[in-house]
């Protein structure tokens, strides 16, 4: 097993191994090829970005570097955070707020005809929308919603449900999980980062831009597992209780996907909580992912 150390005191190589960028995505580029952008230029074998976003729309896409890549299923269920324009086809009714709140909860969406993927009626649930400012036929919407939310056909529905008709404007992503708009950077920035250390050895923009990968890890229960059990884990054994010596599982479940980790904080792999760790014996989660 190779080991990364502490994910604050690593080299800037080994950030680029296994890091992950929170990547302004600008208009235009589709996020497949923001995400080839940034494997170039961070000069790795391959990259994944947090979820797909349509050409036009821009912000928040997390971009997962290397051997990270190997983590990207942490981003299927996480909450997506979006700030969209609902172009109204005639002036709002009286009823706008009464009427988005009956769209908060549990919806039954079918993809758009232009979606990548089976268009079959499916539930998706919106945590929050709320108008944050209407302009005569134009509303700011702010959206809070499950991971795989249609907002473009979520804006078409709301239009039918106001009688008025809609469709969406302008969509900005503002949050993917533990990832917001608070600390975006740009490729400008990620270029500049690497330049910077690579002509001067400079690394302060670099540790700037890009952030160790297990930034992306951290909203899922924890496992603190022995050196030596960690040994182990890389050559793709299970997680086993006496190898575990400290575990953070707030009200998981069997079969929750947790993340393993090693003293010094740094990632071993992700797994599905099979057992107590508490245990002096017996199996405690199953085998993943490896991530070193």
């Amino acid at each position: 097993m190779r080991e990364r150390g502490p994910p604050a005191e690593r080299d800037p190589a080994d950030l680029l191994s296994f890091g992950v960028v929170n990547l302004d995505k600008p208009p235009g580029p589709s996020a497949h090829q923001v995400a080839g952008w940034v494997r170039d230029v961070a000069g790795v074998d391959r990259a994944a970005h947090a979820g797909t976003l349509d050409p036009k729309v821009t912000g928040c896409l997390p971009v997962l570097t290397g051997d990270a890549t190997r983590a990207a299923q942490v981003f299927d269920d996480s909450r997506k955070g979006y700030v969209a324009v609902l172009e109204l086809h005639a002036p709002p009714p009286t009823d706008l707020e009464s009427t988005l709140s009956t769209f908060e909860g549990r919806l039954h969406q079918k993809p758009p005809r232009k979606s990548a993927v089976v268009r079959r009626l499916r539930q998706r649930t919106v945590h929050r929308l709320e108008a944050l400012e209407v302009d005569d036929r134009r509303v700011l919407l702010e959206v809070v919603c499950e991971s795989g939310t249609y907002v473009r056909k979520l804006c078409h529905d709301l239009g039918l449900a106001l009688g008025t008709g809609a469709h969406m404007g302008d969509l900005r992503r503002r949050r993917t999980g533990e990832f917001d708009d608070t600390s975006l950077v740009t490729m400008h920035d990620l270029a500049d980062g690497v330049a910077f250390w690579e002509d001067d050895g400079d690394a302060d923009l670099l540790r700037q831009v890009v952030r160790p990968a297990e930034r992306a890890l951290a909203d899922l229960p924890s496992l603190t597992v022995a050196r030596s059990a960690a040994r182990e884990i890389a050559n793709g054994a299970p997680v086993y209780a006496p190898g575990v010596v400290d575990a953070d599982l707030g009200d998981a479940e069997t079969g929750a996907l947790v993340a393993c980790y090693t003293p010094d904080g740094a990632a071993v792999c992700l797994g599905h909580l099979a057992g107590d760790p508490d245990a002096e014996t017996g199996l405690v989660a199953e085998l993943e992912r490896v991530l070193v």
